[in-house]
C-alpha cells in the first residue's frame, strides 16, 4: 500500500511533527502535491467552488467525487489520500453513509474519507470505522451547513459554542475518527482542542496551534477568483501566469507568428511532389 497511513499521521502528532495537507482535484495537481512531499492530499468537495464554479459545496455529487478522487489516486506518491463525502451522502443514515464511503474507497481508491459534523455524527463515524474505513472528522465552520450557519462565519466565539466544539471533538475521537479538521475557529480554542485530543488536528483558519495545516490548492497557488479568506497565504500567482500565456498565444496566432518553422511537420520536397501528384495536383481551390 502506497502513501502514509492513518497510523503514520497519528505518530507524527506524537513526535510533534507538523502535518502538511493540501487539496487536489485532478492528476496534475495531485502529481505536483506528491512531488512536493505533502503528507496528506484531500480531494475536497471544495472542487464545487474552485473547479466546477458553484457558489457552495452543496451541489457536489458523489459521482463528482468519485471521478476526481480516481484521478488523484492515479498520481502515486508518499501522501495519504482522503476524500470528502459530499452533501447528503452520509446524513440520511449510518448504513447509507457506509455504502457511499465504501464506494469512495473501493471505486475511487481513497485511503480514508472525511465528513463534516459534530457529536450528532459520532454514530455514523463509528459505523464507518467499524467497517474498516478510516474517517477524518471536520468541525467548526462546516461549508455544507453554510445556510444553517448563516454564511461563512468564525465558529466558537462564545463560551457555549466553544464548549460544544470541544464536546464534538472528544465525541468524534471516541467514535474512532483518526484526525480532525478545525475550520475558522479562534486560534486559542483550536490550540486547546488540539491539546486535549490524542488524534491530530488539521487547521484551516484555526491558527498555528494545530498539529497540521491545510489549504485549498487553487487558493495557495493563486489560481482562484474572488477575494481570498483571511487565512489564505498565496505562494504563487498562477492565474496571472496562465492568463498572460494565453494572451501571448492569441497575439502570435493573430499575427501569424505561431506556428513557426520549429513547430511544424514537413516532408522532403520529392515526397511532397509525389504525394501531390497522387492526390490530384495543386487543385483549383474549390
Amino acid at each position: 500500500m502506497s502513501g502514509k497511513t492513518v497510523h503514520d499521521l497519528q505518530e507524527m502528532k506524537a513526535r510533534g511533527e507538523r502535518i502538511v495537507m493540501v487539496t487536489a482535484y485532478d492528476y496534475p495537481s495531485a502529481r505536483c502535491a506528491q512531488e512536493a512531499g505533502v503528507d496528506v492530499i484531500l480531494v475536497g468537495d471544495s472542487l464545487g467552488n474552485v473547479v466546477l464554479g458553484y457558489e457552495t459545496t452543496i451541489p457536489v455529487r458523489l459521482e463528482d467525487m468519485l471521478r476526481h478522487v480516481s484521478a488523484v489516486t492515479r498520481a502515486e506518491g508518499p501522501a495519504h489520500v482522503v476524500c470528502d463525502m459530499p452533501f447528503m451522502t452520509y446524513q440520511v443514515s449510518a448504513e447509507e453513509a457506509l455504502r457511499n464511503a465504501a464506494r469512495l474507497v473501493q471505486e475511487g481508491g481513497a485511503q480514508s474519507v472525511k465528513l463534516e459534523g459534530g457529536e450528532a455524527f459520532a454514530p455514523t463515524v463509528r459505523r464507518i470505522v467499524e467497517a474498516g474505513i478510516p474517517v477524518m472528522a471536520h468541525i467548526g465552520l462546516t461549508p455544507q451547513s453554510v445556510h444553517r450557519l448563516g454564511g461563512y462565519r468564525v465558529q466558537g466565539r462564545s463560551a457555549e459554542a466553544a464548549r460544544r466544539l470541544l464536546e464534538d471533538a472528544l465525541a468524534l475521537q471516541d467514535a474512532g475518527a483518526y484526525s480532525l479538521v478545525l475550520e475558522a475557529v479562534p486560534w486559542q480554542l483550536a490550540a486547546e482542542i488540539t491539546r486535549r485530543l490524542r488524534i491530530p488536528t488539521i487547521g484551516i483558519g484555526a491558527g498555528a496551534g494545530c498539529d497540521g495545516q491545510v489549504l485549498v490548492f487553487h487558493d495557495l497557488v493563486g489560481y482562484s477568483f474572488g477575494t481570498p479568506a483571511k487565512f489564505v497565504r498565496r505562494y504563487a500567482d498562477v492565474r496571472q501566469v496562465v492568463t498572460e500565456a494565453l494572451r501571448r498565444f492569441g497575439e502570435d496566432v493573430r499575427r501569424g507568428a505561431y506556428p513557426g518553422d520549429a513547430e511544424r511537420y514537413s516532408m522532403k520536397d520529392e515526397e511532397w511532389r509525389r504525394l501531390q501528384a497522387e492526390i490530384g495536383g495543386e487543385g483549383d481551390g474549390a
